[in-house]
This record gives structure tokens, C-alpha cells and sequence, in this order.
């Protein structure tokens, strides 16, 4: 479901239980002497993400980071370079952030990737032996933001099934109180520089995919200002601007919007309730921007045609600049006091870095470089819909027609990019072509491409991508006996799906943590992905049940055809196990040709040997059944 975008998700540990039906040799590391395949390379080589700069205290940083192939916080002094492995998890840490005096490193605590935990900190600089403190003293939750003031004011959301969402102010030498608690989906963004007014973004309207916007003051808890565009246009808040030179609060939220149809941003003064829109005359829409040290300026990501690529822009004039990579995707950036801009960039032939503007690289990750891979084509496909968006892959100098494995993206609300993926390249590697579509549903094309997959969710996708299949078999790159199906979380979803509504096009199914049965996937997911639920289907399955029923996979099951390999986290709490076992109960039943692989862990991997694991299974499993 959402927020697993890729095919090397979050949170998934190590030691799975053996796989059913998998080849024995699976599992098995290279022999001593002999050389690790390249694929393998990749997933194992050192990964490293944006550092993220405490503001008071701008050299001291915390970032993600591989050591001994399991992601991990780590403190890094950008003026001495020194970085320092702050903890130290079997299945690795991913939530991490630091406070704006840079004193403290805050990090989520799960259990096994189950994603339902307490914030924890520790001194910045400090390693994994150091104890660490749990500050809030709250019961174990599903994060729903934190925001961390200048002052010592701390404001956490939290969900849970029992009551929705909650989120809860901490003030120095206090303990936490009630801010807001609501049924449906809310998060929190930023404090203002005075930690004085917070902002929140909330489905109270009752459409989690399209929130409105709430500023209220963190003492009293009373509402300050309220904005919400309406039904189908969403708003979200990303930052107060930083202090004055004087050193008093800025009033200004910057905040996302989408009223001409696409990613847009505004200028919100929340106190005097006005704002000026930032309208950009550039292709695409935007991800994301961040204030400039000066409140004067944005750095801003722009989504176009599948590459996200960085723009410096006047917020008094709106005019934009564009700075940085001109190719690939640049994944994260943060603007410097100095003026300068970090950035996290790569494409699909060249591995992520860690640059400035001047393409300096700032920070490498431990271990071994990655092998390169190939560079994507693009593909446009007239669909049902609009132009669909491809990307292609293919062996260097090969000769079609190729088996082509067609993977589906997950979220579903995101979009494939021109960046690295050991996951796609591991597929090249083997002599396939792999295309990654950008269905309906997906962001970077507008607002109307996103949102045109509630029209039959999963259905509306499928469409799609069985059109750039089609076209692919047409112009002699894909061999139409050997087309597979593969994703993970809404890809996985989707690959269920395609395998029993479109039966005779697949020849296999590769589905990692799918969404396998849906009205059983509603009742044991986090709440947080309910009220998403019901934002996507206009209800819950007992509201609007033959929506459900329709889009559902195991509606389908019994048109299965080719064989499928599932791969399902025990702990998952989006995808959750029991449905999964609902689903391959049915295929059991009809004695469909499958297989399984599980793991005592949740939606993805942190951890290096897992994510190999699961690439050597699925190869395994395509060479074993692919004609």
C-alpha cells in the first residue's frame, strides 16, 4: 500500500522462514573465490541518504545510512566529515531526524518492522551503546509526524486503531498534553521558528487523500486559521518560513497546492489569513520546495516526464532558476545558509550521490561502490485514458523480440523515475527488458492523472499498463509468450489483480506484500491506510461493498493461470499476512501452480542479505517457470 514505492521497501528484517517450492540453492551465498554477480553488487553496495542539518547548528547532521548492509542513523559533522553510527538494529532504522540546537538525534523504535513504536533520542555524536531515552513516555503508536522546536517543544502525532489520530505537545519540564484528536487521517508539519502555532494537515471532511490544513497555537490548543480548497483539490503543508534576522517568528507557511490541476505552491501568513500565490511558468508539477536560510527564496522539486530536477525561485517575484543535475532524477535536496543547495541525485545507469551545486560529492556511503547499469527509454503509449509514460530497459545491444518484465509501481499514489534501481537492473542483468509504467494514478502528470484511478481502482491501472505491454509486443521488443507481471505493495496488489482479470496475457507474477484480499486487508491494516481506503472507494467495504468485491484479487482467483510467486512480510501492518493467506488458500484449493516466501518482518528491507534473498528467489522463480 502506500509509501512503499520501490522494490527495496522499508522495514523488513532479516532470517526469513524458508521459502515453499523455492529452489534450495536459493538462498546460497557466492562460493569463496567466486565472483559476487554484479546484481547482487548493487544491492549490497553502500547506500547513503540526504543528511538532514540541525538549523541553530548547521555542520551537525543525521543521516541514513548503510554499515555491515543494514541501513542505520548516523550523526555526520559536515565541517570535520567524521560519521558516527548512532544505532544499531537487526532490522535497521529508517524514521531518523535531529532537533533544531542539533543536541539530539530522535529515531523511530519499532518491533521487527511492524511500524507501531515510540520516538526515541540520544546525544548527537553518541553510538548504539549509548542508553536512550524515551521522552514522551506515550503507548507504542503508527507515527503521524513529528516537529521538533527551538525551544525544547516537542509536538508528535500518533494513529491507532482506538481513536484515529491524536497529537500531542511536549513543553520543557512538562508532560504531554492533548492537542487534537480526530477519527479520521491527520499528521503533523512544522512549528513556527517561536514554537509558539503548529501546522497540521487532516481528512476531517473525511477524504485522506485530499487533506485541508489547520494551524493551531501550541499553547491552548486553540485554532489560529483554517484553509481547505474543497472536494478533490488537496492541501499540504510543508514549512514555516525560518525566523526574521531580528529572531522573531515568521508567520508564512508554505504550502502545496493543486488548484489549476497540478502541484502548485502558495505563501500562507496564517496570521494576518492571506497568502500570494507562487506560480512557476516550468513543465511539470511540484514535489516538494523548501524555504531558502533568508525566507526570501524556495529550492523547489519539479516532477516532469519522469525526472525530478531542482529550481531556485524568488518568492516575490516567482521567477525560477534552474540549478543542479539537468538529467536524472535529484530524489532530495536542502538548501545551506550559505547559499548552497545538497542533493541527493542519480539515474538509472549512474548510482545515487550526495552532491552540492558545484557536483561536488559531499558524502559516500561505506562500502563498495555499485555497478552502473543501463540508461531508461522513454515510451509513450496512447491509452484509454491520455498518454501513458513508460520507462524501458533493456540489455545493451540485444535484439527482440525480449521477456519483458513489466513491473507496476507501488503507492499507488507515486511514479517511477529516471534513477537507480538495483532491482530493475538486476532484471537487464539477466537478459530481460523491463518497463516500469507510469499508470493512471500516479503523480507527476497532474491531478486528474492521479485521481482518474478511482474510477475502478485497480481495473483503471491495469488498462494501462496492459496497453504499453501490447505496444511493446508490437514493435518486436517484448516476446509475447514471456511478458511478466511483477510489483510490490500496490504493484503486488496490481499483479494479483492483472494475473486473474487478464489471464492470458501473463505468463507469470512476481507479487511482493500485495494487497491479495480486500475487504480482509481492511480490517487488519493500520488505521492510517482505512481512512485512505475510504478515501479511494467512497466508503468503507460495508458502505460501498460491490466496489470492494470488484477490486478485489481474490474475486478473480479462480482465473489464474500462470504461476505466481508471493512474497509476504509477517508483521506487515499494510499489507497485512492474513489476507495474503486467504488468497493463496484459494489457490491451494484449485491447485494453481505457486509459491511462497515469507519473513518474520513487515513491508520491505532495510537489511542487505534480505534484499538479496528476495532478488535471488524471484530470479530463481522466473528462471525455473519463464518457457
Amino acid at each position: 500500500m502506500s509509501d512503499v514505492a520501490d522494490r527495496e521497501p522499508a522495514h523488513l528484517a532479516a532470517d526469513p522462514a524458508v521459502p515453499l517450492g523455492s529452489s534450495p540453492a536459493s538462498d546460497a551465498p557466492a562460493e569463496p573465490g567466486q565472483e559476487v554477480p554484479r546484481w547482487e553488487q548493487r544491492f549490497r553496495a553502500g547506500r547513503i541518504g540526504l543528511p538532514e542539518w540541525a538549523e541553530l547548528a548547521p555542520q551537525r547532521t543525521v543521516v541514513e545510512a548503510t554499515v555491515g548492509g543494514v541501513l542505520e542513523a548516523h550523526c555526520w559533522d559536515a565541517a570535520t566529515g567524521e560519521l558516527t553510527q548512532a544505532t544499531s538494529r537487526p532490522e535497521g532504522t529508517s524514521h531518523v531526524t535531529i532537533d533544531p540546537a542539533g543536541e539530539w538525534v530522535w529515531w523511530f523504535d519499532d518491533t521487527a518492522g511492524d511500524e507501531h513504536g515510540v520516538w526515541r533520542r540520544q546525544p548527537w555524536g553518541t553510538g548504539p551503546q549509548i542508553p536512550t531515552e524515551d521522552p514522551l513516555g506515550l503507548l507504542p503508536a503508527y507515527s503521524a509526524g513529528l516537529a521538533l522546536g527551538r525551544t525544547g517543544v516537542v509536538v508528535v502525532g500518533r494513529n491507532d486503531d482506538e481513536y484515529g489520530t491524536r497529537i500531542e505537545v511536549l513543553v520543557p519540564g512538562g508532560s504531554p498534553g492533548l492537542l487534537y484528536e480526530h477519527r479520521e487521517d491527520a499528521w503533523v508539519a512544522d512549528l513556527s521558528a517561536d514554537d509558539a502555532l503548529v501546522a497540521i494537515a487532516h481528512s476531517e471532511h473525511g477524504d485522506s487523500r485530499h487533506h485541508a490544513l489547520r494551524v493551531l497555537r501550541v499553547e491552548g490548543a486553540g485554532t489560529v486559521a483554517e484553509k481547505w480548497d474543497g472536494p478533490g483539490k488537496g492541501l499540504n503543508p510543508l514549512a514555516f518560513a525560518p525566523a526574521r534576522p531580528d529572531g522573531s517568528a515568521d508567520p508564512r507557511l508554505l504550502v502545496l497546492h493543486e488548484r489549476r490541476g497540478r502541484g502548485e505552491l502558495l505563501v500562507w501568513d496564517v496570521l494576518a489569513d492571506t497568502e500570494q500565490e507562487v506560480r512557476l511558468e516550468v513543465p511539470g508539477e511540484v514535489a516538494a520546495a523548501e524555504w531558502t536560510h533568508d525566507g526570501r527564496g524556495l529550492v523547489v522539486l519539479v516532477d516532469h516526464d519522469a525526472r525530478t530536477l531542482l529550481h531556485r525561485v524568488d518568492v516575490g517575484t516567482g521567477a525560477a532558476e534552474p540549478i543542479g543535475p539537468t538529467e536524472g532524477s535529484v530524489w532530495a535536496a536542502t538548501a545551506r545558509p550559505d547559499g548552497d543547495v545538497w542533493l541527493a541525485w542519480s539515474s538509472a545507469a549512474q548510482p545515487t550521490a550526495v552532491r552540492n551545486l558545484a557536483g561536488e560529492v559531499l558524502l559516500r556511503p561505506t562500502g563498495a561502490v555499485a555497478p552502473p547499469s543501463v540508461p531508461v527509454e522513454d515510451v509513450w503509449v496512447d491509452g484509454e485514458g491520455g498518454r501513458i509514460h513508460a520507462l524501458l530497459r533493456r540489455p545493451e545491444g540485444a535484439v527482440g523480440p525480449l521477456p519483458l518484465v513489466v513491473e507496476a509501481h507501488g503507492g499507488p499514489t507515486h511514479h517511477d523515475t529516471d534513477s537507480f534501481r538495483a532491482y530493475a537492473a538486476a532484471w537487464v542483468d539477466a537478459g530481460c527488458a523491463v518497463v516500469q509504467v507510469n499508470y493512471r494514478g500516479s503523480t507527476g502528470y497532474g491531478s486528474a492523472w492521479r485521481d482518474a484511478l478511482e474510477q475502478r481502482v485497480g481495473h483503471t491501472e491495469l488498462a494501462d499498463i496492459a496497453a504499453v505491454a501490447d505496444h511493446l509486443v508490437a514493435t518486436g521488443v517484448a516476446d509475447p509468450e514471456r511478458l511478466v507481471l511483477a510489483g510490490a505493495s500496490w504493484g503486488g496488489y496490481l499483479t494479483l489483480l492483472g494475473l486473474g482479470t487478464q489471464p492470458e496475457r501473463w505468463a507469470l507474477g512476481l507479487a511482493g506484500v500485495p494487497v491479495a484480499d480486500y475487504v480482509a486487508a481492511y480490517e487488519d491494516e493500520m488505521e492510517g491506510l482505512k481512512s485512505f481506503d475510504r478515501s479511494l472507494f467512497g466508503g468503507s467495504p460495508a458502505d460501498v461493498p460491490e466496489k470492494y468485491r470488484d477490486s478485489s484479487p481474490l474475486t478473480y482467483v479462480g482465473a489464474v493461470r500462470a504461476p505466481v510467486l508471493v512474497l509476504a512480510g509477517e508483521n506487515d501492518p499494510r499489507c497485512p499476512i492474513r489476507q495474503i493467506e486467504n488468497y493463496l488458500e484459494a489457490l491451494r484449493a484449485r491447485g494453481a501452480a505457486h509459491e511462497v516466501y515469507r519473513y518474520d518482518a513487515g513491508h520491505g528491507s532495510l537489511v542487505d542479505d534480505e534484499r538479496v534473498r528476495q532478488m535471488r528467489v524471484e530470479l530463481d522463480f522466473v528462471r525455473r517457470h519463464l518457457p
